[in-house]
């Protein structure tokens, strides 16, 4: 089977597409033949080198932890789930013809493949950070990296539970965080009070690792009161940088809820070939993205 792998850390280019042998499902895990694959930001931050401890790997290492398919193999003591059904998942090395997932679930009605495979990660990381940023109904949130995969799927959550949104993004992303149901506002020069005019911040979220910790503490009043999911350095300001996955089983099981009831939709931006991974990895770590990136297999 072809799958993208890498070698050695460093930039996009240490990423190749070989020849592999196909993996197979142990016990409690199912294979998918892959129809799409999740491009997030922590797979080229594991290319790159990053201390992630909750993603520690071997070299040469695949890429990839999201994907749907179509199951063909099912592990011992897996229930539940057929050869044949449609599925999306997190697993490893899911940049690959054939992938294995840990956890997975049922794709929910009208949802594409391309799709579906850009909410595992995502959804799992919007949840977690959420709650543990404490917001409450009735509150207000400040998400600074609104447009992107995780902050879709922050505010449309946020949305869903009562609580207000104030998104940041870029000028041409503004009427897009609208249509979320977020109060929308602009990087650049004055945006501290720019956000301060449009109200108090009980919590806010880096998702984009752009250096605002400090003034998301200052509009916050309080380190506790904001969590990173891209900034390392965060705990210099006392900041808690989360990167620990929760329960994903239970995410999916929510963002199966969410998109049934017509509450969570995450647009695809741009598809790419799995000889086109490097060029995924390269718009990704750019930003600016306005809904998910995937690979189609």
């Amino acid at each position: 089977m072809k799958k993208v792998s890498f070698a050695e850390f460093g930039g996009p280019d240490v990423l190749q597409l070989v020849d592999a042998e196909e993996p197979h499902a142990a016990s409690g895990q199912i294979r998918i033949a892959v129809r799409a694959a999740g491009v997030n930001p922590v797979d080229w931050r594991i290319r790159e080198g990053q201390v992630l401890g909750a993603h520690p790997i071997e070299l040469p290492s695949g890429v990839g932890l999201d994907a749907a398919g179509v199951v063909d193999e099912v592990g011992e003591g897996v229930v539940g789930v057929e050869v044949g059904d449609r599925v999306f998942g997190e697993g490893s090395s899911t940049y690959a013809e054939f992938a294995v997932l840990s956890a997975w679930a049922q794709m929910p009605e009208g949802l594409t493949f391309e799709e579906a495979a850009g909410y595992p990660s995502v959804v799992e990381t919007a949840l977690r950070v959420i709650r543990e940023v404490g917001v409450r109904p009735g509150q207000t949130l400040l998400v600074s990296g609104a447009s992107g995969g995780v902050g879709s799927a922050v505010l449309q959550i946020a949305r869903d539970r009562g609580i207000t949104v104030i998104g940041m993004a870029g000028a041409a992303n503004q009427e897009y965080l609208r249509s979320l149901g977020a109060v929308a506002t602009t990087y650049g020069e004055g945006w501290v009070e720019r956000v301060r005019r449009l109200g108090d911040v009980d919590a806010a979220l880096d998702l984009a690792g752009s250096g605002v910790l400090r003034e998301l503490v200052e509009l916050t009043g309080s380190p506790e009161r904001v969590v990173s999911i891209a900034d390392l350095g965060a705990p210099e300001f006392g900041v808690r940088f989360s990167g620990v996955a929760g329960s994903v089983p239970a995410a999916l099981a929510e963002a199966v809820d969410l998109i049934s009831r017509g509450r969570l939709h995450i647009p695809v931006e741009k598809s790419y070939s799995l000889a086109e991974a490097a060029a995924a990895h390269i718009d990704s770590h750019a930003g600016h993205t306005r809904g998910r990136r995937v690979l189609v297999i």
